[in-house]
C-alpha cells in the first residue's frame, strides 16, 4: 500500500537536518523509516500525515556497535539485522529472540528499532519489553542538542516534540534472559501479552535480582516490579514463580481489545513468566 498523492515525503541529509525538517512542518510531519506502522494507517482507519521525513539515506542509523561494556543500536537497523548481529551473545538472548520472533519475516526485514519503540499507540511491540528488561537508554537529537534517557521515560514521552531517536544503549551484564508471547489467530501478527526476562544468579545459585518487563497487556509496556521484588532469593523455579506472578495481577489493569479481553491477557501473564524462566534455565 503506497502513501497517497496527498502527502509529501522530505529525504533527510542528516539527523539535524531531520530535526529541522520535522520543526519546519510541525506537528502534520512524522518520522518515516520501515513504514510498517504507517503503511497500516488506513486498515485502523487513521488519517495518513500530510509530511514524512525520511531517514533511509542516513547510514550512521544503521550502525550495531558491540562492546565489552555496552551494545549500541542505530535507530533505523531493522528486526532481523538485530536478531543476526546479536545472536549467540548470552545476556542478550531475550532481544535476539524478541527480533527475531516479531510479527512475520517480511515486517521484520524492515520494520526498525526506532519505530518498535517510538509508535505509541503500538501496545504489542515486542522490541519493547525486551529493552526494559535490559535496562535500555534511549539516545536522541533535537533542538536542544544530544539527549539520553532511560527506555522507560522516552515511552512517556511528551507527544509532539521535534526529536529523532538515534540510538539505543544497552549495558552488558551476566544476567540469562528470555522472552515469551502469546500470538492468537485473530491477532494476526502481534502478541496478545509479552514477559521479557532477565535474571542474574548468586553463586549459590539463588536469584540476586531479576528484571520482569510486560507488553501488550497495558496500553504501555512496563517493568513488573512486585514480581521482580518477589524473585529476589528465590531459586530458579519457573513453577514457584508463575505461582508469585499468578498472586499479583492485580498490578495490572489490562486492556481490552478486538484481539483479546484483558482478563485473558491477564490470565496468560503467570503461563509466559514460567515459559520465560524455563528457557533460562535451559541456558
Amino acid at each position: 500500500m503506497a502513501i497517497q498523492a496527498t502527502s509529501s515525503i522530505y529525504i533527510a541529509k542528516s539527523v539535524s537536518d531531520a530535526v529541522s525538517a520535522l520543526t519546519d512542518q510541525g506537528p502534520s510531519a512524522e518520522l518515516f523509516a520501515g513504514g510498517t506502522w504507517i503503511m497500516r494507517a488506513p486498515l485502523r482507519q487513521e488519517k495518513e500525515r500530510h509530511s514524512y521525513v525520511a531517514l533511509s539515506k542516513l547510514p550512521e542509523l544503521s550502525v550495531i556497535t558491540v562492546s565489552e561494556n555496552e551494545i549500541s543500536i542505530g535507530s533505523c537497523v531493522t528486526h532481523a539485522e538485530l536478531a543476526e548481529a546479536l545472536d549467540g551473545l548470552p545476556d542478550m538472548h531475550v532481544l535476539v529472540t524478541a527480533a527475531a520472533k516479531s510479527a512475520n519475516p517480511a515486517i521484520r526485514r524492515v520494520a526498525t528499532v526506532g519505530g518498535n519503540l517510538s509508535t505509541v499507540k503500538f501496545s504489542a511491540a515486542d522490541l519493547v519489553p525486551a529493552m526494559l528488561c535490559l535496562e535500555a537508554e534511549v539516545e536522541f537529537m533535537s533542538e536542544a542538542g544530544i539527549e539520553r534517557m532511560p527506555l522507560g521515560d522516552y515511552l512517556h514521552r511528551p507527544a509532539g516534540a521535534a526529536r529523532v531517536m538515534t540510538r539505543v544503549i544497552l549495558p552488558r551484564s551476566e544476567a540469562l534472559s528470555a522472552h515469551a508471547r502469546l500470538p492468537l489467530r485473530k491477532a494476526g501478527d502481534y502478541p496478545v501479552a509479552i514477559v521479557s526476562i532477565a535474571v542474574a544468579r548468586r553463586a549459590d545459585g539463588l536469584i540476586a535480582a531479576a528484571r520482569v518487563a510486560v507488553g501488550s497487556v497495558e496500553n504501555v509496556a512496563r517493568r513488573w516490579q512486585t514480581l521482580e521484588s518477589a524473585m529476589s532469593g528465590l531459586a530458579l523455579d519457573p513453577h514457584l514463580i508463575a505461582g508469585r506472578a499468578a498472586e499479583l495481577l492485580g498490578d495490572f489493569r489490562a486492556r481490552d481489545g478486538i484481539e483479546a479481553d484483558g482478563w485473558y491477557r491477564l490470565k496468560v501473564l503467570p503461563t509466559l513468566v514460567r515459559r520465560a524462566l524455563e528457557t533460562i534455565t535451559q541456558q
